[in-house]
């Protein structure tokens, strides 16, 4: 097993070299570029020359992409031109990544508590109309635009119902004690569970909204995935032995089925950051998302590559925790 994660180790390093590099080329190409964006109207010939020498822009890509690893390293990617004027890009990050990582979490606990148990219930219950109408909603929940749904959730629960905030994580007025900057476990850590169950009537929203695609691919792996195990012959082996029902469905079923439905949970955990762009800008949740699109919008490369980079990071790390959960769950992977 230890040599199994110090192999996917090699290659995740191996991954995220590749991705950084997209990054910084990427980054380079767009209009503009970095020296704009900080001068501004100020950009005479004269300034650009003198900030890009500053800057190294003018020294050869392979010096420039050997800085910019060796500051990425450090964490040093320069300040905000347009998210924050002067504040550090990576600040930004940190200021801001328990927000999303909270949103996400929620959003994917949802979907693994509401997808596995229907997607197993209605592959049981196979042409049943509980079959039937599973399978059509979560045709519509993959259907429907998030940013569609997260206005459409606001409108009628926030705005007109009044049953849930409108926007934000947390009510300003709340004098919360802030820990860890996830508002919940904050809450929690203090025993000031006002306060964490105002975080969560804010993830409730935003958090159904982010979680609808999740739910209904997990929920069409898992029952393609089971109705696949049930027709196996070792299942059909095990019922004639006259095992109990739950032991065939824990140790026969379930556990076969489910080394697909755990590849499918981590790549839409790292889908769940893209639709958190989307997401957070309609509920102004104040994490990653909203900072990547109001980077966009400003054209602020320094917050803008930081985030970049991290995304592909914990995308990286979360495919490689799905190997090892995958491994554990089958050891023939191990070998491979």
């Amino acid at each position: 097993m230890l040599r199994f994660i110090l192999r996917r180790l090699l290659q995740m390093m191996g991954v995220v070299i590749v991705l950084s590099l997209l990054v910084f080329l990427w980054l380079r190409s767009l209009p503009g570029g970095t020296v704009s964006a900080i001068l501004g109207e100020k950009a005479t010939p004269a300034r650009r020359a003198a900030l890009e020498k500053a800057l190294g822009l003018d020294e050869p890509l392979y010096v420039q992409y050997w800085e910019f690893v060796k500051r990425a390293v450090k964490g040093q990617f320069g300040s905000s031109t347009g998210v924050l004027p002067g504040v550090d890009a990576f600040q930004i990050f940190l200021q801001r990544f328990p927000a999303t990582v909270e949103l996400s979490i929620f959003a994917l606990v949802l979907a693994v508590a509401l997808g596995i148990p229907l997607g197993y219930m209605a592959a049981r219950r196979r042409a049943s109309w509980f079959d039937n109408l599973s399978v059509v909603g979560s045709l519509i929940g993959v259907a429907v635009p998030v940013f569609f749904l997260a206005f459409l959730l606001k409108y009628v629960f926030a705005v007109n119902l009044h049953w849930l905030p409108v926007s934000g994580r947390q009510d300003p007025g709340l004098d919360a004690t802030r820990v860890t900057g996830f508002f919940v476990l904050d809450g929690l850590l203090t025993r000031e569970f006002d306060a964490a169950w105002d975080a969560i009537k804010h993830l409730i929203l935003p958090g159904l909204a982010l979680a609808t695609i999740p739910f209904a691919v997990i929920f069409r792996i898992t029952r393609a995935a089971v109705l696949e195990v049930m027709d196996e012959d070792y299942v059909r082996t095990a019922e004639s032995k006259g095992l109990t029902a739950r032991v065939i469905r824990g140790r026969h079923i379930l556990r076969n089925a489910l080394l697909p439905v755990v590849t499918t949970i981590g790549l839409q955990t790292g889908g769940l950051l893209v639709g958190a762009v989307l997401t957070e800008r309609v509920f102004s949740f104040g994490g990653l998302g909203e900072a990547t699109a109001l980077s966009f919008e400003r054209k602020d490369y320094a917050v803008l590559q930081v985030l970049l980079l991290m995304f592909a990071v914990t995308f990286v790390i979360i495919n490689l925790l799905v190997d090892i959960a995958y491994a554990v769950i089958d050891p023939r992977i191990r070998t491979r």
